[in-house]
């Protein structure tokens, strides 16, 4: 929880996290999402590429951006970086912790390969720098942006017209 009233918090990482940001502005409910690096308890015990995502439960669930997260990103890519750019959703207690792995089993089911996705301990967070804030709406038309985060975008809007603001 937040110190907003009614306002849960989730974090997660998904490979790049210009691209995770510019998934998350752009569903209704979710009030603010600060990007950077989220530190938790893990073998290699490392920072990775994240973003803390604060939303109004009432207007989107926290099972619905565990959907989106999977759905918008590697969810099933093992690669050499994985430490960095890791699939992962971080708790902040016992009972989130049964919660995202009970969403996470239910959405695995979809995909023709394996999650790589992490339930993992939330520890820690660090803000970007404020020149990387906000990536995508800052610079749309940078070939990183146009690559990554644009067909990204187009996903979101064709599986969840529903959940996009």
């Amino acid at each position: 929880m937040s110190r907003h009233e009614h306002t849960n918090v989730i974090s997660l990482s998904g490979g790049c996290h210009w691209c995770t940001e510019g998934i998350f502005v752009s569903l209704r409910g979710v009030r603010r999402v600060e990007q950077g690096w989220i530190k938790s308890e893990s073998p290699n015990d490392t920072w990775a590429e994240g973003v803390v995502v604060y939303f109004d439960p009432k207007a989107i669930r926290a099972k619905d951006l565990i959907e989106v997260h999977l759905e918008t990103h590697a969810a099933t890519s093992r690669h050499s970086l994985r430490w960095k750019y890791r699939s992962a959703i971080y708790h902040r207690s016992a009972e989130e912790e049964r919660d995202f792995r009970r969403s996470v089993a239910q959405f695995a089911q979809r995909f023709d390969r394996p999650l790589v996705t992490e339930i993992l301990p939330f520890v820690a967070f660090k803000l970007n720098q404020e020149n990387y804030l906000d990536y995508y709406r800052r610079n749309p038309e940078k070939p990183f942006c146009q690559r990554y985060i644009s067909p990204k975008l187009d996903k979101l809007r064709q599986l969840y017209p529903n959940l996009v603001g």
